[in-house]
């Protein structure tokens, strides 16, 4: 959607909790978080290597969880795949671990916020590594995305308040229960006209995040 042009905030930092925690074990397995986030992005090792200021082979080894893992390096790798770095610790693990490929509880979404957009997303999908994401976005009153477009599909269904939504230049007002779906391809852009926050169900497929 529309949103995911933005760079994602710096949501509330805990900077004295993150400084005692010297480094993260490899047990932690955020290797596949980062490699699966990399993915969605298309970018290549070299590419979030580069950016992050570290080798290629490091960054191979942290993605296969071979590697100990610095809080500074997540920090300049989270940058550079466009995250917080806290988005690499809400990922559950609690509850039965046989259901958490499958099942998200309502308790343990990744949750991420835009500066200046006014716009909080959840991750209802269990990852981002299967063929397609769900999300629920909540978009307070006068915000509004940018232009935006890339691969794949999207639909969405609004679950309360109102979304004004642009597909190739088309203007449609949506309401509570009303849906959507187009071609990710067309340049679109969502905005929120009401004065109570919009919440709606976004489903994109491949997974773009």
């Amino acid at each position: 959607m529309a949103i995911q042009a933005a760079r994602l905030a710096l949501t509330e930092d805990n900077d004295e909790s993150l400084a005692v925690l010297a480094d993260i074990d490899p047990g932690a397995a955020i290797g596949e978080q980062l490699r699966e986030l990399r993915l969605v992005k298309n970018l290549t090792l070299r590419e979030v290597a580069e950016k992050a200021g570290i080798s290629v082979g490091y960054l191979s080894q942290l993605e296969r969880n071979h590697s100990r893992l610095p809080i500074a390096v997540l920090k300049r790798i989270s940058d550079a795949l466009g995250v917080h770095m806290n988005w690499f610790f809400q990922q559950n693990t609690e509850g039965d671990p046989a259901e958490r490929d499958v099942v998200v509880r309502s308790t343990h979404r990744r949750r991420m916020s835009f500066t200046g957009l006014g716009i909080q997303e959840e991750l209802l999908s269990p990852n981002l590594s299967g063929p397609l994401e769900m999300l629920l976005s909540t978009i307070e009153p006068g915000s509004d995305s940018e232009d935006y477009f890339h691969d794949g599909a999207e639909a969405g269904y609004v679950l309360s308040g109102t979304l004004d939504l642009w597909v190739s230049g088309r203007h449609f007002r949506l309401h509570e229960g009303d849906s959507f779906s187009f071609k990710s391809t067309d340049v679109h852009r969502c905005a929120n006209p009401g004065e109570v926050p919009v919440r709606v169900i976004w489903v994109i497929t491949p997974p773009h995040y």
